[in-house]
């Protein structure tokens, strides 16, 4: 049977409609809200708490958000978990350009909110609005101690010892109530931002409110320049565990640590004289130097009534030395010093002699 022009044409619409599918079923519009935080993280470094998040970048509809409205910052006081923002202490202005990925805030607590809570904690939330002000809700929540910490110290000085480097740092001593305080060396190599907290003070004295602490760090490596600071450092029992809470910051003091340290005298020195005509020597040996930065060693002799002379070209590597340039009949007197790496110089050691048989 033959397809008649019309018959064709028919078919021909049918199959279009096919090929451009059925349309589907209608979606509501998009409420816009952006999806709620859930990286919210905070710090707390004296009465300062600064607060780091993720910026959303989608809906809860899963579209892209284009323009972010207003964030709220929320706080609340011994409060575990909070359902709502009660108390809003801050509000970011909206993002008419497109949200930056992170997002940041520090909150100031007042000093009479930490001396109501000693023992209290601080709850933070962040609520991200879109243009209409709607909300998906809160992010996560953290909590930071509202314990007051002590100030830090008021004057650091330094000196560079063959130990390491020396700080003592002095101030007046305020109150942590019911808190455990130590005070902590926080040391940065110039020109990195990365710090390393060497610990409690070593020692120290105080005399009424005033106070002098020490600290040593034996770890600075040599020919370096770094930076120090002192902190309090205040730990609370919060919520049955133990927070870990940093002061301010003192000033900083930078500190080149040059070495003119030189090793140890060595010790033990002994001679005895070997070999025959023609060839006669001396041997030398003594006590090996410990120091991790030791070079080497100098050999000095001299005879009756004369003035030490320097008798090796390169540093003796190893506490041992032979002298074959002697002569029968003459008695020789020796020391030796100790080398680092940088060219520091021991003073010599006590004399050892011995005589060459005619």
């Amino acid at each position: 049977m033959k397809s008649t022009p019309l018959t064709m044409v028919a078919v021909l619409a049918l199959a279009a409609l096919v090929a451009c599918g059925m349309p589907g079923a209608p979606q509501p519009p998009s409420l816009e809200l952006p999806r709620t935080v859930q990286n919210l993280n905070a710090v707390r470094k004296g009465d300062q708490v600064t607060l780091t998040w993720s910026t959303p970048r989608d809906t809860t509809d899963h579209m892209r958000i284009k323009h972010l409205g207003a964030t709220r910052i929320c706080r609340a006081v011994d409060k575990v978990a909070v359902a709502e923002c009660v108390e809003a202490i801050a509000t970011l202005p909206p993002e008419r350009t497109p949200p930056a990925a992170a997002a940041s805030f520090t909150d100031t607590l007042p000093a009479q909110l930490q001396a109501a809570h000693t023992l209290g904690f601080a709850t933070y939330a962040v609520e991200v609005e879109n243009t209409r002000g709607r909300t998906a809700g809160l992010s996560n929540q953290v909590t930071v101690p509202l314990t007051p910490t002590l100030p830090p110290p008021t004057r650091l000085s330094a000196h560079v010892t063959a130990q390491g480097v020396a700080i003592t740092a002095s101030g007046e001593r305020g109150s942590a109530p019911g808190a455990l305080t130590s005070f902590h060396l926080y040391r940065r190599l110039q020109g990195g931002k990365a710090e390393t907290d060497l610990g409690a003070t070593s020692s120290g004295e105080e005399t009424g409110s005033a106070y002098s602490l020490q600290f040593l760090d034996s770890n600075a490596e040599w020919e370096k320049t770094y930076l120090y600071k002192v902190a309090a450092v205040t730990i609370e029992p919060v919520q049955g565990k133990d927070e870990w809470v940093e002061g301010g910051d003192s000033a900083e003091i930078e500190v080149f640590v040059h070495d003119v340290f030189p090793p140890a005298v060595p010790g033990g020195l002994q001679a005895v004289s070997a070999g025959t005509a023609p060839q006669p020597f001396i041997d030398l040996s003594w006590m090996p130097n410990t120091e991790s930065d030791l070079a080497g060693y100098n050999v000095y002799r001299h005879e009756e009534g004369g003035t030490p002379v320097k008798i090796n070209s390169e540093l003796v590597k190893a506490p041992i030395w032979r002298d074959t340039a002697v002569q029968t009949g003459h008695r020789y007197f020796y020391s030796v010093s100790a080398v680092d790496v940088r060219g520091n110089e021991s003073g010599r050691s006590e004399e050892a002699s011995e005589a060459m048989p005619q």
